[in-house]
């Protein structure tokens, strides 16, 4: 196992470092992505910002005409109904998660692990959900880097000890069981080891029976456990963050315009001081090292930036296609869709898709939107129509906030009221709707 591991690695540190880099800054929101900028600007003397004043004079010097500015932009955008601008910005407060994946990627800089360890665990980082757990089966991270999923386990493990801890847990229970592990040998620890069923259902005379406790004693178990937290990721919220959506579309015509909304983004060149520099033969052999290192760095941080661009109008431009109910005006249905159908069509790697749509907003007709809310699973129903999670959670969520509270729907009568809408379900499927959902059982919904 060791062995196929270290192989691996040497393969993965082959990777060029404009690929990393185009990686690194996809990933980063418009706000990130503009203090990426300052940092890069301050580190790399051969990277300069181009003043308004400069840019007006390389206007007025360019009488090239429009057409001929830029082919390779021209190419890269042949769909005439799509385009790429960056002369606006809007921002607006829009209730987010801060950055709790770039927190747990920045935990991992300091931390020992191996290069490619780090590289699995952000992968696995990338991988989790709005409330911190884990959001695939480990088996398919394991198959990207051709290893066995027990491999990697001990990654996954490693990652859910991170700030906050329980992240990347599959379920409640490990969730639980992660933040109680320092006192294994608690009655908590052992209520959500042994009896977790029984303790989630009430159970409690059960459990007073078979763990031979008094009330008191499992009160003050329950009372432990009810301090931990249920959600990691939910921890990261901040009701009024400014956010600033990465893309704006606009039907114009009966077609979608896209547009980068990035004109808080200063435009980058190379300084012509230091081109000149290395041009010339008064420097040393090291000094036009250095300046060609920093150059080819600055060529690639620029390149970077507008990869990120062309990549985020590929992908929304692709998920337009995939779902045009929703934007004909439709938002109460979306298609099943899943990253890997993205990725086929435009022929990107899923993780670059992940990383486009992971804290990534468009401004629509509709309101403004992450990327991932319009990917969504797919149930195949009884009579083999096979339908968007999306479009049944909807319905179970109204129907569940629609019922009488001093008399709850059982789940078998939530099957019954999804039937009579056209989605004939399996009881366990409703549960689990349910409980993604955030509802718990009938009679934990009671109220008095």
């Amino acid at each position: 196992m060791p062995t196929s591991l270290k192989q691996l690695q040497a393969q993965k540190q082959k990777l060029a470092p404009r690929q990393i880099l185009q990686a690194r800054l996809l990933q980063l929101s418009s706000i990130n992505l503009e203090q990426a900028i300052v940092e890069e600007l301050e580190q790399n003397p051969l990277l300069e910002q181009v003043e308004p004043e400069d840019q007006q004079i390389d206007e007025k010097k360019d009488d090239s005409p429009i057409d001929d500015i830029d082919v390779s932009m021209e190419d890269m955008y042949s769909d005439e109904s799509t385009y790429y601008l960056s002369e606006q910005k809007k921002e607006m407060p829009l209730p987010e998660r801060r950055n709790l994946l770039e927190d747990l990627i920045d935990q991992l800089k300091d931390s020992n692990m191996t290069e490619l360890e780090k590289e699995i665990s952000e992968e696995i980082i990338w991988n989790t959900n709005e409330r911190g757990f884990l959001d695939t089966d480990l088996i398919l991270i394991a198959d990207r880097f051709e290893l066995l999923e027990e491999e990697i386990e001990p990654i996954l493990q490693k990652v859910q000890r991170l700030d906050p801890k329980g992240v990347g847990s599959r379920n409640l229970r490990e969730c639980l069981m992660i933040q109680l592990e320092a006192n294994n040998s608690s009655l908590a620890f052992n209520l959500v080891d042994n009896y977790f069923e029984d303790f989630m259902h009430k159970r409690y005379e059960k459990i007073i029976s078979k763990l031979q406790c008094s009330k008191k004693e499992l009160h003050d178990a329950i009372a432990e456990i009810s301090y931990l937290n249920p959600h990691p990721g939910e921890g990261y919220r901040d009701k009024f963050q400014t956010v600033i959506p990465d893309l704006i579309i606009v039907e114009e015509n009966n077609d979608w315009v896209i547009t980068t909304n990035d004109g808080g983004i200063p435009e980058l060149r190379i300084s012509q001081d230091y081109e000149h520099k290395l041009n010339s033969n008064t420097l040393s052999k090291d000094a036009k090292r250095f300046i060609k290192s920093k150059m080819d760095s600055a060529n690639w941080f620029i390149e970077a930036i507008q990869q990120r661009r062309s990549t985020l109008v590929h992908v929304m431009r692709s998920i337009i296609k995939f779902q045009p109910e929703w934007f004909g005006g439709d938002t109460e249905y979306l298609r099943p869709l899943k990253l890997q159908d993205i990725s086929d069509e435009i022929g990107m790697d899923i993780s670059t898709i992940s990383r486009s749509t992971r804290g990534k907003y468009v401004d629509s007709p509709y309101g403004i939107f992450e990327l991932k809310h319009f990917f969504t699973d797919s149930i195949k129903l009884n009579d083999g129509l096979e339908i968007g999670t999306y479009v049944i959670k909807r319905s179970l969520d109204k129907i569940i906030n629609s019922e009488n509270k001093q008399k709850p729907l059982s789940d078998d009568e939530l099957v019954i009221e999804l039937d009579q809408r056209g989605y004939n379900l399996a009881r366990r499927t409703v549960a689990k709707y349910r409980d993604q959902l955030g509802y718990p059982v009938a009679r934990l919904r009671k109220e008095i």
